[in-house]
């Protein structure tokens, strides 16, 4: 399924799905893979620890952040896809990057532990049929489709990576 097909578009989380192409989801899945496995490790490497800003996260911390929201909302698309009635507990975005510890890690792990984990999700949302696609959830306090779910997925990845190129690439030159 395309993201046009998303019906109706979440409020609050179109913002990230509308950053990505008309394309059918499998295909926006590969695209945020060759994003991912294109980035520039050496630039990111010679970032480190650096901030453009105070009280910013590092390119480490921000990584995680990505793939931390990548494990809740694959939770959340495999609970309403499976029809189990429960609404997920929202999260604090600021203790799961405080407690996260990414910056103890290599960019190199942090980059990969993200690749392995879009994959997995990749396999999740490629054997769910367009029934289960249309299937609604809350997310916080918007209704949401696990479609636009997989959508919101790979939107938020486009939007942290372009803030990196943007505001942190420019420290690692």
């Amino acid at each position: 399924m395309k993201k046009s097909d998303i019906n109706p578009m979440p409020e609050y989380f179109d913002y990230y799905i509308n950053l990505i192409d008309d394309i059918e989801l499998s295909q926006a899945f590969d695209d945020s893979i060759q994003q991912i496995e294109s980035f520039d490790i050496e630039k990111l490497t010679r970032i480190g620890s650096k901030i453009y800003a105070p009280d910013k996260w590092t390119v480490n911390s921000i990584i995680q952040h990505i793939t931390d929201f990548e494990r809740i909302f694959c939770y959340r698309a495999l609970v309403y896809a499976r029809r189990a009635r429960i609404i997920p507990q929202g999260i604090d975005e600021q203790i799961l990057a405080e407690t996260s510890n990414a910056d103890r890690r290599s960019i190199q792990e942090v980059v990969e532990e993200l690749r392995l984990a879009r994959i997995a999700t990749k396999s999740m949302f490629e054997n769910f049929d367009e029934e289960i696609l249309q299937t609604n959830g809350i997310i916080w306090k918007y209704e949401m489709s696990v479609l636009a779910m997989g959508f919101n997925l790979i939107g938020h990845q486009i939007h942290h990576f372009k803030v990196i190129e943007d505001k942190y690439f420019p420290l690692g030159d």
